[in-house]
């Protein structure tokens, strides 16, 4: 997978557009990360729950992860290396409701 495929699956839905995070390429709504290019760790960064995101890397967590800056915040990194055009699809659609929800939080505990 590579992130201009995971751009084009990304730009197909409702209200996203292209912009930049931290100097890398991004895709958001309504000005608010939704998807977010990590090319020194050839993965995307996406928002998700806290509950979604330790269900899925305990299942894989070759292909989901998290470092030490994301760990209080509503965040997950998937490798794209690891997943499939079906998979970014869905991951996507997950991380649209999560942005499209409100403004990520961080872990109160």
């Amino acid at each position: 997978m590579t992130y201009d495929a995971v751009r084009k699956i990304g730009l197909a839905l409702p209200g996203v557009v292209e912009g930049t995070s931290y100097g890398t390429p991004a895709l958001k709504i309504k000005a608010k990360l939704f998807v977010r290019l990590r090319p020194d760790l050839d993965a995307i960064v996406i928002p998700t729950s806290f509950e979604q995101r330790e269900e899925l890397m305990a299942g894989d967590p070759e292909k989901y992860f998290i470092t030490d800056h994301y760990r209080d915040y509503p965040y997950m990194l998937v490798r794209l290396s690891k997943v499939g055009a079906d998979e970014v699809r869905d991951l996507l659609r997950m991380a649209h409701r999560a942005a499209s929800a409100g403004k990520p939080k961080r872990s109160t505990g």
